[in-house]
């Protein structure tokens, strides 16, 4: 053996030097810039018949794969005559043949691999054909050797390929370091390959594999550490089986390799090797959760991989815990790549749907079987159970949506499910959602094709309306047994009653109640429900919002609808009188409050009941009475509220809402009790949506709930002045020097700068962004105190400031000239102000740096890029017809006046300077600017030449090439206008010319007086006429 091993050395060796000519000579003449490769090639020797036998058979292999096998075949017979043959054997030409003399010509073909690149896919078949052969050969050698020795030696034997296999790789490992890219890819791609297609290596080979591939996942070419982390996938695979052997099934942390490639999974840059990994890391259950987390991965070809590959191949998926299951869902359903919520619709309603519906078996190719299994109702009630559809189908949940994927794409299941009587007198909450999925699938299509589907299956309104009243009895039983009670298996189906309740409702808010027995029944049935107290807050918001649809659109349904709903808030109130004995203070009932309405004075007012009480407990008052107290008053509030939410009607003209508002809303803003205040607050907003000068005279009040309140309170409190001031912008634009205005922007000023308190800044930033599209605000202050607070490190953790300001500053400035305008006027304080901001924060905190707010500054008030065309950019052709004129750069020039003058000013930094002139050379001068503007900045570029404010050569730059075009633009603009006066002047003088030949030529004009001078002019120009005709008849004589 060390014979052998010597020889074949050597001959490597002498192997090397003329290959490494004959390439480079190859590559000098058609890529000279190339560096030499690092192969060193040694002489090869003279040509053998072997030699031309291999390598016809490897020309052949790189011209397609189809005939690879037959290819591996006939080279497999030529290694077993040179390696189960005597060596002094000679074939036909007379050449001894030995396994060195194969071994190295392989490696040589192996060797031309390597200068192949990427893009050329000839490696890639020489590549796949020799692994394929390394594969076909070992189990060739495999079957030759008995069982007996290989249940003797209880190891893997050493075999002709196996030393093949050893020897390729001790070729290729070397050339792993290379500095050629190239070079580095092909041997990395090749030893990856050689493992991935093999049983077994040897332990020699695989611990020096395993180091040189862990060095090449640290690699600069992301090409080389794909293929790096192919290999090491397979390496960790069978170092994880041999961990679980060892260690106790317990323990699911991965080690070792593991640990290292899940490093590279999480924090790699390049998406190719992520989604690598995520395809070759063995499934175990220490290495899931890091698979899974690529859901939220930067690349959408990683996320659709993990949806359309990963995910069907792991199996049945309710081996998977409920939260991962609803976040794979939420994540993939509501991806901004339509690709990965196709994957995602796809892998529910195909794969996870076969896991329920399917033949229950063991086999782990369940995910291949083409052929779906028949619709199975009980089967889809499973699936959404595995959901939790009780928690994933409130609002914000994913289960209708992925129900509404579902529905899509199963044609079969619509057409299988019905709902039968006796499906609805035994409801389940995943039966019910089934039922309300379909039903609102059906009827929000687009298209509405499946109407007659849904009408078909769907109860009428009437049997519906009695199933509601059956499930709400059982819900409201429930609810008071467990007032009584308590026990976790009780609530439990209280939770379950309520879900079912809600999806009725749901179901019932969709139909149509042009039937008046109907919408009779339903409208009876919603008046008593909406009066029980103990209904949760939930329900009672369906229950109005379809009274609401039930009572009609017009004005005289909306008073209805009013006057039922201040009914039932008046029963719930009262539900304190009944159980308690009237006091002094408290109200006798809602119904006399309502029968004085029409004698109501501001005097009266005070001195009446108010549907309110205090709440405030005394020494002598039970505590639970006072908690009470304050639940009804909640409940009244709430029905309050989502009746608010559905009406759009004048206040002063609903005599209903002028009494809600008396009794119930301002008694509970002027409430001691912080929630009841809070809800009144929020029900006095709305009550200011339907009236300007309610709106008006309680701007003030919410000021003051914001400057005084807590958290939340200011939050309610930013929300309702947003919605007020988008309600009425008259409010704001009226009173724009007024107190309140001021007092209004320095809210916003405020909690744009209220930085430990997140939820008051991202609402105060989201309702700012919402004002200023819509112009309702357009003060320059807040705009810059906008983008400061984008670019401010203390907003980094507010993901929702960061989302609200990157989506509203380019579409306010690229919407508006005059936006564009404002931001250019205040780009140089917000340039200053990032600018000490740089210098005051510490050195571990990032921050943006200063050149890209500066870029991002010229591109918001670029003029080209503005969506909305006005009068600067459109003109009209005699015709009538639109054109486009050039662009208008008038908004650079504004910014180049206010940035040069601010360069030029002595309170600015040289770091300062330098930041605003560097925003000088990215500006677009247009020779159709204004004139004047044009000059004004051509003056202050000279002036800032000349006093040499530029310190730095880059800065000198930018203020040359602003000048030049400065220069440019004022000389085209001269010309162009030289060659207006020049046409305008010979206008003119065809004009003159033609004016005085008229005055030459012009016949004198006879005054006419009457109808007798009109007479005698038409008999001169006739006689004239016909003299002329005479005389040229006697000249055409006269040359005859």
């Amino acid at each position: 053996m060390p014979g052998r091993l010597s020889t074949r050395t050597s001959t490597t060796s002498n192997l090397a030097r003329k290959s490494s000519t004959q390439t480079l000579a190859s590559r000098r003449t058609t890529a000279t810039r190339v560096s030499s490769p690092t192969i060193v090639v040694p002489d090869e020797g003279p040509s053998s018949a072997l030699r031309s036998q291999i390598c016809n058979i490897f020309s052949d292999a790189q011209r397609n794969t189809a005939g690879h096998r037959k290819l591996a075949i006939s080279l497999r017979k030529v290694q077993e005559a040179c390696c189960y043959e005597p060596t002094t054997s000679q074939n036909n030409s007379g050449e001894e043949r030995s396994e060195d003399d194969f071994n190295v010509e392989m490696a040589r073909c192996a060797i031309r691999l390597m200068g192949a690149k990427k893009s050329e896919g000839v490696g890639d078949r020489v590549l796949k054909f020799l692994g394929f052969f390394l594969k076909h050969a070992s189990d060739k050698d495999i079957s030759l050797i008995p069982d007996h020795d290989m249940e003797e030696t209880q190891s893997f034997p050493e075999t002709p390929t196996s030393r093949l296999v050893a020897h390729i790789l001790s070729t290729m490992l070397p050339l792993m370091t290379s500095k050629e890219k190239t070079v580095r890819y092909r041997s990395t791609q090749l030893v990856s390959h050689i493992i991935n297609s093999l049983d077994s290596i040897d332990d020699e080979y695989y611990h020096l594999l395993k180091i040189a591939l862990m060095k090449r996942i640290r690699d600069k070419e992301p090409m080389v550490r794909v293929q790096a982390v192919l290999g090491l996938g397979r390496l960790a695979g069978n170092e994880d089986d041999e961990a679980q052997e060892d260690a106790d099934s317990e323990n699911d942390e991965p080690s070792g390799l593991l640990v290292k490639l899940l490093e590279v999974l999480q924090n790699d840059a390049s998406a190719d090797v992520r989604r690598s990994l995520l395809l070759n890391l063995p499934l175990i259950p220490g290495t899931l959760p890091y698979l899974l987390e690529r859901a939220r991965d930067l690349d959408s070809a990683t996320r659709r991989t993990l949806y359309s590959r990963l995910l069907p191949a792991l199996g049945d998926f309710r081996h998977l815990s409920l939260s991962m299951r609803e976040k794979l869902l939420r994540w993939g359903l509501r991806d901004r790549d339509e690709n990965v919520r196709k994957a995602a619709a796809r892998l529910f309603r195909e794969r996870w749907i076969e896991d329920c519906a399917g033949p229950h078996t063991a086999t782990e190719d369940v995910q291949n079987v083409k052929e779906a299994s028949p619709p199975s109702i009980e089967g889809l009630l499973e699936l959404l159970e595995r959901i939790d559809v009780v928690n994933s189908a409130v609002d914000g949940g994913v289960a209708l949506e992925a129900m509404k994927e579902f529905w899509t794409g199963r044609p079969d299941y619509r057409e299988q499910v019905t709902f039968t009587d006796e499906f609805w007198e035994a409801l389940t909450p995943e039966g019910v959602f089934m039922a309300r999925s379909f039903n609102d699938f059906c009827r929000q299509e687009d298209v509405r094709r499946y109407e007659t589907l849904v009408e078909e299956k769907m109860p009428e309104v009437t049997k519906l309306a009695f199933f509601v009243q059956r499930y709400t009895n059982s819900l409201v039983d429930s609810l008071r047994r467990n007032n009584v009670r308590e026990g976790d298996e009780d609530e439990q189906d209280t939770v379950e009653q309520e879900f079912i309740v809600e999806q009725l409702l749901y179901i019932a808010k969709s139909l149509d109640y042009s039937d008046e027995v109907g919408r009779r029944k339903t409208f009876d049935l919603l008046r008593e429900t909406l009066a029980i107290a103990e209904l949760p807050d939930e329900i009672t918001k369906l229950v109005i919002d379809v009274l609401r649809d039930v009572c009609g659109d017009h004005n005289a349904g909306e008073r209805e609808f009013c006057g039922v709903v201040l009914e039932a808030i008046a029963e719930v109130h009262d539900n304190i009188a009944v159980e308690e004995p009237m006091g002094d203070n408290e109200d006798e009932s809602f119904h006399s409050a309502q029968s004085e309405m029409s004698e109501n004075t501001p005097g009266k007012d005070r001195a009446q009941k108010p549907m309110i009480t205090d709440g405030r407990t005394t020494g002598d008052e039970d505590e639970a009475k006072a908690i009470k107290e304050i639940m009804i008053n909640m409940k009244c509030l709430h029905i309050a509220q989502c009746m608010l939410q559905n009406i759009q009607g004048n206040l002063q003209q609903n005599v209903h809402l002028v009494a809600l508002l008396n009794n119930l809303v301002v008694p509970a803003v002027r409430s001691h009790e912080a929630p009841i205040r809070e809800r009144g607050l929020l029900c006095l907003g709305l009550c200011c949506f339907l009236d300007k000068t309610l709106a008006e005279e309680n701007l003030t009040l919410f000021v003051h709930c914001y400057t005084k309140g807590h958290d939340a309170l200011q939050v309610t409190a930013i929300h309702v002045l947003s919605d007020i001031l988008t309600t009425h912008p008259s409010l704001l634009m009226t009173s724009e020097d007024s107190a309140l205005a001021k007092s209004i922007y320095k809210i916003f000023t405020k909690a744009l700068k209220a930085v430990h308190t997140p939820e008051v800044q991202s609402a105060a930033t989201i309702a700012l962004c919402k004002l200023m599209l819509t112009s309702v605000i357009q003060d320059e202050d807040l705009l810059k105190q906008a983008v400061i607070c984008y670019f401010d490190p203390g907003t980094k953790e507010n993901g929702a400031v960061r989302q609200a300001l990157s989506y509203f500053l380019p579409v306010y400035c690229h919407s508006k000239r005059e936006n564009m305008e404002r931001m250019a006027v205040v780009a140089p304080g917000i340039v200053h102000t990032m600018v000490n901001l740089g210098e005051e924060i510490d050195e571990e905190a990032e921050m943006v740096g200063i050149s890209v707010v500066c870029t991002m500054l010229v591109d918001w008030t670029d003029a080209r890029k503005l969506v909305i065309q006005d009068g600067a950019s459109i003109s009209w052709n005699e015709a009538g017809q639109k054109e486009i004129k050039a662009v208008n750069g008038d908004i650079h020039l504004v910014l180049a006046e206010a940035l040069l003058e601010r360069a030029m000013s002595n309170s600015c930094s040289r770091e300062e300077k330098k930041a605003l002139i560097s925003m000088l050379g990215k500006l677009y001068i247009t020779p159709n600017s204004d004139g004047e503007r044009l000059q004004v900045a051509h003056d202050l570029t000279t002036e800032a030449i000349d006093i040499k404010i530029a310190t730095d050569a880059a800065s000198r730059t930018a203020l040359n090439r602003l000048h030049s075009a400065l220069v440019k633009a004022i000389g085209d603009a001269i010309s162009d206008s030289a060659v207006a006066e020049k046409v305008v002047e010979e206008e003119r003088a065809v004009q003159d010319e033609l004016m005085v030949v008229g005055q030459h030529s012009a016949p004198e004009l006879t005054e006419i007086r009457d109808d007798s001078d009109i007479n005698d002019v038409r008999k001169e120009t006739m006689t004239e006429a016909g003299d002329t005709l005479l005389e040229e008849l006697l000249d055409d004589e006269e040359e005859l």
